[in-house]
């Protein structure tokens, strides 16, 4: 089994609808990871410490559910796999929206 060097978080949809999270976000994943935590504008990027390994792509997805959960944003955010390696922090769409 291929490991990826690095796990990319796709917060882009998350930065336009609640940006003053994406701080919190960040130090939630250094506190709960071993991993470097890097922002850019559109993600947030996990990569191995000096000799670390980064933690499983399911054990972040898990760990950005928690997140989102404590953060009051589980209902109008979800996330989902991307490609290989990455993850997607999406919004979700309300039924009032439809309307």
């Amino acid at each position: 089994m291929q490991h990826t060097s690095s796990i990319v978080i796709d917060i882009s949809e998350l930065r336009s609808a609640a940006s003053e999270e994406i701080k919190e976000l960040e130090k939630f994943l250094k506190d709960k990871t071993t991993a470097k935590v890097e922002i850019t504008d559109r993600e947030i990027t996990l990569k191995p410490e000096e000799k670390g390994k980064i933690p499983s792509k399911d054990y972040v997805k898990v760990l950005l559910k928690k997140y989102l959960h404590k953060a009051d944003l589980r209902l109008d955010f979800r996330v989902i796999a991307g490609k290989e390696g990455s993850l997607i922090i999406k919004g979700r769409k309300r039924a009032a929206e439809t309307e």
